[in-house]
């Protein structure tokens, strides 16, 4: 059995009243989802939608609870550290990571931020040793895939595209993603969300349709030997 966790980062509802308003990340998200759990139904399935519970930014106190022994810990201190603990057991037991999220100001919402600087923790995600001169940063989780799903209002962010340079979305939970333990990293994109002509709903569509190709995949890929064509 594996473990699949879910983050959506939208501050949109994937079901609204008026569909203009419904979620595309989350729309695409949820059809990786259905389409891993029709071939793997035995999977333990951890989600949250931090869009819309998003948690607590950190502040001083919740660094100096960090970096005081856990022997020395008060209580306030330990309470402090509740959240971030929880959200780092459901990243430790996942197998598979997938985060959906739009891109806001060009770059990740503000919930989705506060996540990563929740869960990335000192002697949790990595360890820091200054014996290892300028790279002192080691993470301390390995063998995970991550599965980013983003949707844009223009256009071009991918690579040799005329925005690229405007993309702080998906470079930077790339980053970050070595901290997570991440061995594997996709992406979909959904783009022209603001033209809202028939480039975007091809863009939709084909990134409904790679999300539940890559679901396919990734269930073969787990299912077969390292030199299997499901990783090709």
């Amino acid at each position: 059995m594996h473990t699949l966790l879910h983050i959506d980062a939208s501050v949109r509802k994937a079901d609204n009243s008026n569909p203009d308003h419904n979620s595309i990340s989350k729309r695409i998200a949820i059809h990786f989802v259905e389409k891993w759990k029709s071939l793997r139904n035995t999977d333990k399935y951890i989600y949250r939608d931090i869009g819309l519970n998003p948690p607590a930014f950190i502040d001083q106190e919740w660094i100096g609870a960090v970096f005081t022994p856990d022997d020395r810990k008060s209580p306030e201190q330990c309470e402090k550290l509740a959240l971030s603990n929880q959200l780092f057991s459901e990243l430790a037991q996942a197998d598979i990571i997938l985060i959906s999220s739009p891109m806001y100001n060009y770059g990740m919402p503000a919930p989705l931020k506060a996540w990563f600087d929740q869960v990335m923790r000192i002697n949790k995600t990595f360890s820091f040793d200054l014996a290892r001169g300028d790279y002192p940063i080691e993470p301390l989780l390995s063998g995970k895939t991550l599965v980013l799903v983003t949707s844009c209002g223009e256009f071009g962010f991918g690579p040799g595209g005329e925005r690229e340079h405007m993309n702080h979305l998906g470079p930077h939970i790339r980053t970050l993603s070595r901290y997570l333990g991440v061995k594997s990293f996709y992406e979909i994109s959904s783009e022209y969300q603001e033209f809202g002509d028939e480039r975007h709903q091809k863009s939709v569509t084909d990134a409904l349709n790679r999300a539940g190709l890559l679901a396919t995949k990734l269930v073969g890929a787990d299912s077969h030997p390292a030199n299997s064509p499901y990783l090709k």
